[in-house]
């Protein structure tokens, strides 16, 4: 039986991921360049329209915040989450995080959850996105996963290592491309979530999962604020 210390423990910044990202913050970093927004119109046509145009066009908007040191580091990350809203799609990862438990949740439990999730998914990613220091990008292909879906793979340089494998899963809906999956050396984090969450639920439930996701949120956005 999983005690709940152990369900705590499961629930790390990203969800049992850290441990196999811990040398990999950078990675972090470049993925959640892919949810920033372009702020001029005729930028965000392109973008919505071409999945690695999205990736490229975006990379410099996110750097030039993080950047940004004139402007008070609160607001900095503000400006980040506001623009993350616009490119991840937080409730088709929701449900894949849960896998085959999400059609058995309630309709109030859904709702509950996909907000605690991106919740907790802002504070992850906030946790890692500041420790971005620069490494060079390559953007390798654009690939289709079928209609409306496409994969953007590209490296992250690192000098005296091997570079990182970075796969982002778009996927087109009324609003353009967005991203619902990120693989980082070939590790998808929708599908480690969905272990780390369906082992808590099937020996804990589903509540003892919103509690533990609760208190690790708290955690991390208390460390973003000491």
């Amino acid at each position: 039986m999983i005690t709940t210390k152990d369900a705590n423990e499961l629930l790390s910044a990203t969800g049992g991921y850290t441990r196999r990202l811990a040398r990999i913050t950078a990675a972090m970093a470049v993925a959640a360049t892919l949810v920033v927004m372009t702020l001029s119109l005729a930028a965000h046509a392109e973008v919505a329209s071409d999945p690695m145009a999205l990736v490229k066009s975006t990379v410099n908007e996110v750097v030039s915040v993080l950047q940004d040191k004139t402007t008070p580091q609160q607001v900095r990350r503000q400006h980040l989450l506001d623009l993350v809203a616009g490119r991840f799609d937080f409730a088709e990862m929701a449900r894949q995080s849960l896998g085959t438990h999400w059609k058995q949740l309630t309709p109030a439990q859904q709702n509950e959850f996909v907000p605690l999730f991106t919740s907790f998914m802002e504070a992850a990613y906030l946790n890692k996105i500041e420790a971005y220091s620069g490494e060079p990008i390559q953007f390798i292909k654009e690939s289709s996963d079928g209609a409306g879906y496409a994969q953007v793979t590209t490296n992250v340089v690192q000098q005296d290592k091997q570079p990182i494998h970075i796969d982002y899963r778009l996927k087109q809906g009324a609003e353009g491309w967005r991203v619902y999956d990120v693989a980082v050396d070939n590790i998808s984090i929708t599908a480690n979530y969905r272990n780390q969450f369906n082992r808590v639920i099937n020996n804990q439930g589903y509540d003892a999962l919103v509690r533990s996701m609760r208190n690790k949120e708290r955690e991390l956005r208390g460390s973003l604020a000491s």
